[in-house]
């Protein structure tokens, strides 16, 4: 009878911590629209969805590199300096085809560096990341002009087209790109060996490396990644803006880390999911949308925004605990 017992209430619980994540998505629409019928007005939604671009690229990266008990904290300001760098690039007169490539090799660059960092000359994660964080925001300031802190004017024309002009349903195409992303990030977390590696470094790293798995390489590739995915969400962001605004990633990296957590991953590797990560990120941006929607002033906007995403982290958290019993 106990045995009877202990079965339904272990497997509500692992089905409650299966779909919590969609049902914060539900209940924050739901909220939301209740209070505010323009929260559900296409055009917000649209909104909402064209700016997660940047979120959602960079959070598809970081997934997997947090399931390789790993942890990049630059990613916000690899952002900033990628579209400030495309936005120089653009201006320069290269054309949108050479800025473009410029502004992936450098993304490529960053998560090269920070691959060498952790996994070669052996800095702990954390602090080899933050490191980077403060060196490539410093290199976006310096490139910047002093006197109007933007990279902006004598931009050719076109330069909306990928990251605000709508091409289908009003979405603009750095969206569908993302999908895209987001698709073949998916199939390569569960499909690949990459995928298979990177969970296994996380679950156990001593045995990962006895089994014959390159560790270093392993996660100096996840890195390099995350790097180029930075760097497309830079641009797409400086699209978006029409200009490079080298504080356009500034926090980015803790929103990033919470649509991770909210995805099942750990911080001692192991576990997490790239589709709940999306809807992490989706929960991040209808928060800090809707506040705006319901016009809550923006110094009070980060306090509501901390107090709901710690809340709901803490309360998954007390779930999965629940489940490890």
């Amino acid at each position: 009878m106990e045995m009877y017992m202990h079965i339904p209430r272990k497997f509500t619980w692992t089905a409650f911590k299966d779909i919590f994540v969609y049902l914060v998505l539900a209940a924050i629409v739901i909220g939301f629209s209740t209070v505010s019928l323009n929260f559900l007005n296409p055009y917000n939604l649209v909104n909402i969805l064209r700016m997660s671009v940047p979120i959602l690229l960079v959070s598809c990266g970081a997934t997997l590199i947090m399931i390789s008990a790993n942890i990049d904290l630059s990613v916000g300001s690899m952002v900033s300096l990628s579209g400030v760098m495309y936005c120089i690039g653009l201006k320069s007169g290269i054309g949108f085809f050479w800025a473009t490539l410029l502004t992936f090799l450098l993304g490529v660059l960053m998560g090269f560096i920070n691959g060498l960092l952790v996994m070669k000359w052996r800095i702990v994660p954390v602090i080899a990341t933050l490191v980077t964080l403060y060196l490539y925001r410093g290199i976006a300031w310096t490139l910047t002009p002093r006197q109007v802190g933007l990279i902006k004017g004598d931009m050719p024309e076109g330069i909306n087209d990928f990251g605000r002009t709508p091409v289908f349903l009003g979405l603009p195409l750095a969206f569908y790109i993302t999908v895209a992303v987001i698709a073949i990030m998916i199939v390569v977390q569960q499909k690949t060996v990459l995928g298979k590696y990177t969970a296994a470094i996380g679950g156990n790293r001593t045995a990962a490396e006895l089994s014959g798995i390159n560790v270093i390489r392993t996660v100096w590739i996840l890195y390099i990644i995350t790097g180029f995915l930075a760097s497309l969400g830079g641009i797409a962001r400086a699209s978006y803006l029409s200009m490079g605004d080298p504080q356009t990633g500034n926090l980015m990296e803790m929103e990033v880390i919470i649509a991770v957590l909210l995805g099942g991953a750990r911080f001692y590797g192991g576990e997490g999911s790239i589709i709940k990560t999306v809807v992490g990120a989706l929960i991040i941006m209808c928060v800090s949308v809707g506040m705006t929607v319901l016009w809550i002033p923006p110094y009070w906007q980060s306090f509501v925004r901390g107090i709901v995403l710690i809340g709901t982290v803490a309360v998954y958290t007390l779930i999965k605990e629940k489940v490890e019993e």
